[in-house]
């Protein structure tokens, strides 16, 4: 599968083990004492994803699917886990995160999450984004792994009807992973994952970036 027709692809070994170790390592205590299932803004509280995140051989990565110089739009540490066992209906990724609010034209509407503000985009800004949610386990079936409809990101932003309709319609990907490994996709992509049956841990670091300019002195959050 091809990001540019399906709207992901799987890269195996796509992360060191030492650097998996080294976030893990740092980021661990707190992923057990969250409640959520993941730590928002996980650059700006974990050394060892910021430098990761901006790292230029991460920017690179990123650049090589858009159409010119990469920024990170966020940074999202997830852990799903026998204490913390979740499911997620089909959706698109249609919000993003930025600095400060603004008026521009199709932005909207905006919401603060964790003190940051967030705001659905036009189209043309997914179409400029790329997501690397990178496996720091083993993701399979068992553990509740993520699962895409393949094309679904070519069909615009979807309406919850719409969505029903092209889920019923359409044949699921399931994405079973391997621990270093990266599924890169569109934001826009239909996805979903069921409740792990025989949860364990299932962390992914969900890393967008984008090339997209921001209007109105804005920056990426």
């Amino acid at each position: 599968m091809s990001l540019s027709d399906s709207g992901f692809e799987l890269v195996k070994d796509f992360l060191s083990f030492e650097i998996a170790a080294s976030i893990i390592g740092e980021a661990d205590k707190e992923l057990l004492m969250c409640k959520g299932g993941g730590i928002r803004n996980a650059d700006k509280r974990f050394n060892s994803i910021n430098k990761l995140a901006l790292s230029a051989e991460m920017l690179t990565s990123a650049e090589s699917y858009l159409a010119g110089r990469a920024t990170l739009v966020r940074a999202i540490l997830f852990d799903k886990s026998p204490e913390s066992n979740w499911l997620v209906a089909w959706h698109q990724d249609k919000t993003v995160a930025v600095s400060r609010k603004f008026e521009a034209e199709g932005w909207g509407p905006w919401s603060i999450k964790d003190g940051v503000h967030h705001a659905q985009p036009p189209l043309e800004v997914l179409e400029n984004m790329v997501t690397f949610r990178i496996h720091l386990d083993d993701s399979n079936l068992k553990n509740g792994c993520l699962k895409v409809i393949p094309g679904s990101h070519s069909k615009g932003v979807l309406s919850q009807e719409q969505i029903h309709n092209i889920e019923k319609a359409s044949i699921a990907v399931v994405i079973e992973a391997p621990m270093l490994s990266a599924l890169v996709m569109r934001p826009h992509l239909l996805h979903a994952s069921s409740k792990g049956v025989e949860p364990s841990r299932r962390r992914v670091l969900h890393l967008e970036y984008s090339s997209y300019e921001l209007a109105g002195g804005a920056r990426w959050a």
